[in-house]
């Protein structure tokens, strides 16, 4: 007999859950994925092949029927690997604060959950990665964004005009996804200071690290009395192109990495082997390679902001691969913009407001496409921006 009536299974749904909206650049990827026809700069995924050593190693190790688990810190010799890599940021650590995560997504959404109370404020510089507000809000964190400078930048006086609102954590990500921009020590020192005064954690998001184009990255957790109040995410994903691997670490105090391995070791259990193998091999990589890479992301980065720039105002990246052109001139919204782009000229791009409400009037798009490629889709983009302001 089937049973009817009762309430709506919507009704069962965490109320938090039900409050969030789907990510924006998920849409977006949704919509173009596997259409042949569309040149996609929506997804942040680099176009380089996983160098052959990674690969070989993860190969290897498959063959030798390694497929347990690990310890749910991760394997040793990685975290050990991770801990004395972070020093060409400026950082010294002990293996034992490193923590293999599966992404560092999931290093967030621990790093959240191991320090938020219900009620805590987290401050949000936007234009900001998605997934930040709505991880702070399924933590019972308050969210409060940061509008930065129209430089898409921050600083001690912005900071501290959301002192009022008695702040627990911070979150930086540089360079920044979507906006390019990176911080030099003179920002970070600024930053810092914020920090002492108000009691802060940090939560830095470094996975752009290894893209950086002016000058060499700088961890937030280098500078003095910084190294016990920040929570460093990074990982493999974008430097070594190994997005599908899921493969990212925590780098933190002993009581901070202690209890985000609480939850990890309930939820995750451990990140799996054969991307830590992987990971390991990254770890070998030699500085010129990551040199030819970024070199190359630096040629499209140039290309992308001067053909571009011809008809749309569009800062420079410092870093990453993405651009954050404003679209304000043409009349339409991010989301009209976006959705026209894509049905009358086939290029993909996500709309500024998935990153923000301050990033309402900007696209992001991503170069991380081969030269031949971008160069088609920025002409697309040019014809349709010209196309839109005659009317």
């Amino acid at each position: 007999m089937r049973r009817t009536g009762g309430s709506p299974l919507s009704r069962r749904i965490n109320e938090r859950v039900q409050e969030i909206k789907p990510s924006g650049i998920r849409k977006f990827f949704e919509l173009v994925i596997g259409r042949r026809d569309v040149i996609s700069l929506g997804v942040g995924e680099p176009d380089f092949q996983v160098p052959w050593n990674i690969r070989e190693s993860m190969i290897y190790s498959l063959e030798k029927g390694w497929s347990s688990y690990t310890s749910n810190w991760g394997l040793k010799e990685l975290r050990e690997g991770i801990a004395d890599y972070y020093k060409k940021f400026g950082v010294d650590v002990s293996y034992e604060n490193v923590l293999i995560t599966t992404g560092v997504s999931e290093g967030l959404d621990l790093a959240l959950r191991a320090l938020i109370n219900p009620g805590d404020v987290v401050l949000i510089p936007e234009p900001c990665y998605v997934a930040y507000k709505p991880l702070t809000f399924l933590a019972y964190g308050e969210p409060v964004s940061i509008p930065t400078t129209p430089n898409f930048d921050i600083n001690y006086d912005v900071l501290n005009r959301y002192s009022k609102f008695d702040p627990k954590i911070l979150i930086i990500n540089y360079p920044n996804n979507p906006t390019g921009v990176t911080y030099d020590k003179k920002t970070l020192e600024e930053i810092a200071d914020f920090v002492f005064e108000n009691d802060l954690i940090v939560i830095s998001d470094e996975i752009y690290a290894e893209l950086t184009y002016r000058g060499k990255h700088l961890s937030i957790a280098s500078l003095n009395g910084m190294e016990d109040r920040t929570v460093i995410l990074n990982g493999f994903s974008k430097a070594y192109a190994m997005t599908g691997f899921r493969i990212g670490y925590a780098i933190a105090s002993d009581e901070i990495i202690q209890a985000m391995t609480k939850i990890h070791q309930y939820c995750m259990l451990c990140a799996p082997i054969t991307s830590q193998i992987g990971a390991l091999e990254a770890l070998k990589l030699r500085e010129e390679e990551l040199d030819r890479i970024r070199a190359e992301y630096m040629r499209r980065r140039n290309f992308f902001v001067k053909r571009i720039g011809k008809v749309l105002e569009v800062r420079k990246p410092d870093g990453a691969f993405y651009a954050f052109p404003c679209i304000k001139d043409t009349g339409l919204s991010s989301e009209e913009f976006a959705e026209r782009l894509l049905i009358e000229k086939g290029v993909a791009v996500v709309p500024g407001n998935a990153f923000g409400e301050c990033g309402e009037g900007y696209v992001r798009c991503a170069y991380a496409l081969e030269m031949e490629r971008l160069k088609v889709a920025v002409e697309r983009i040019v014809d349709f921006v010209e196309s839109v302001k005659s009317k």
